[in-house]
């Protein structure tokens, strides 16, 4: 059967799936109650390190989990990012106090450092190329409604039982997906024992430079998701929002609908030309959180952003890979997500600091981000340009 034709489900496929919605729902459950729960610890002003301390560490350990990936092997990676949601959520309702919370705001952010990057090589492995696209399309949808279920699960359990259940249900969760993680086949063909030297990591392991094109327009695309993790749970409160979480619901609902369409468009039509159209609906997204006055108008606003997003991930995580040498996946795959955890970082930090508790600058800040999403489209334009000429002069 011509692979094209082939099915990709597969039982190994849908287990890495299930994996990675319960992984996406333990860690992404709590996000909206963290800057209220801060703020009831002593912490309002520190509202902007609750992303960015997370993605510090997350960015930190792309080197080390792309280099375990490309030796140790995936699946004890994959493991590794769900034990360290599980051990998290346990301890957050004993380190109780300002300085505690952001240290382990610290430690939870090498949960996304590992997983996210065995994951997509063990995509790619099991896959074929021509239809990467329409994999990571797929496994993205299972974490996005992972994305959405998370929030507003964690908004019903805190309004039932109080937020340090909702810190045992994330590491439940995050239990269960070790659980189907460790039951998966391992895909590195030339699999090594863990040794000391796997952690040495040298200038050439930090950055895959075939694979930064991407990198680039992830970190531009990015400081948005950063800035909407940090502001959009004060905004919708400001607004009258009983669940904080219904932001991130909506666009996750909305980023389900489109992600497979737009994996499967970016294997036809390219993964650039897919990527362009992404950052223009961010854009548009951006433009309509930050002229809205009423959840109607934010639910919207965070519709038209899942679509956006929805459209730039599986293209660009394929772009990533199509970018990479098959020896190296892991460490290109660790490039993107470093891009990633930059770009949220940043925008958390800057967003965060700027906004300062004070509600009405919010919209300007969204305003603000929609250059920086700009600054991505040029670059892509520049990229296509210079691509098209390399292959005409090669021709």
């Amino acid at each position: 059967m011509h692979p094209k034709n082939k099915s990709i489900y597969t039982l190994q496929f849908i287990l890495l799936c299930m994996s990675s919605l319960l992984f996406s729902s333990s860690f992404n459950m709590i996000i909206p109650e963290l800057p209220s729960y801060l703020s009831s610890l002593g912490g309002a002003e520190y509202k902007g390190f609750i992303i960015s301390l997370f993605t510090l560490t997350a960015a930190i350990s792309r080197p080390f989990s792309g280099k375990l990936t490309d030796k140790w092997g995936r699946v004890p990676v994959m493991a590794v990012g769900s034990v360290v949601c599980l051990i998290c959520g346990f301890l957050y309702p004993i380190l109780s106090s300002v300085s505690g919370f952001l240290f382990l705001r610290l430690v939870h952010g090498f949960s996304t450092g590992f997983k996210p990057t065995a994951t997509s090589a063990y995509v790619a492995d099991i896959i074929p190329q021509e239809r990467w696209g329409e994999a990571l399309g797929m496994h993205g949808l299972c974490f996005s409604i992972g994305g959405a279920l998370g929030p507003a699960l964690g908004g019903m359990v805190v309004n039932a039982y109080g937020i340090d259940v909702m810190f045992y249900s994330s590491s439940f969760l995050a239990f269960l997906s070790i659980v189907i993680v460790m039951n998966m086949k391992e895909t590195l063909a030339t699999k090594e024992k863990l040794h000391k030297s796997m952690f040495y990591i040298g200038r050439k392991d930090i950055i895959d430079i075939g694979a930064l094109p991407a990198g680039v327009i992830t970190f531009f695309s990015y400081t948005a998701y950063g800035l909407i993790l940090t502001l959009i749970p004060d905004w919708s409160e400001h607004l009258g929002a009983e669940n904080k979480g219904v932001f991130f619901t909506a666009f996750t609902i909305a980023s389900v609908l489109v992600r497979f369409g737009a994996g499967k468009v970016s294997d036809r039509h390219g993964r650039t030309n897919v990527i362009l159209a992404g950052l223009i609906v961010t854009s548009i997204a951006l433009f309509v959180i930050s002229t809205g006055n009423s959840i109607t108008v934010l639910l919207t606003g965070a519709a038209i952003y899942g679509m956006g997003t929805g459209i730039l991930s599986p293209a660009i995580n394929a772009w990533t890979i199509d970018l990479s040498n098959p020896q190296h996946r892991g460490k290109a795959i660790a490039t993107m997500y470093i891009s990633m955890e930059l770009g949220i970082g940043l925008g958390a930090l800057l967003g965060g600091s700027y906004y300062s508790d004070q509600i009405s600058r919010i919209p300007q800040i969204m305003k603000i981000d929609i250059l920086v999403l700009f600054m991505g489209v040029l670059y892509l334009l520049y990229w296509k340009r210079k691509s098209a000429n390399k292959k005409i002069q090669n021709n």
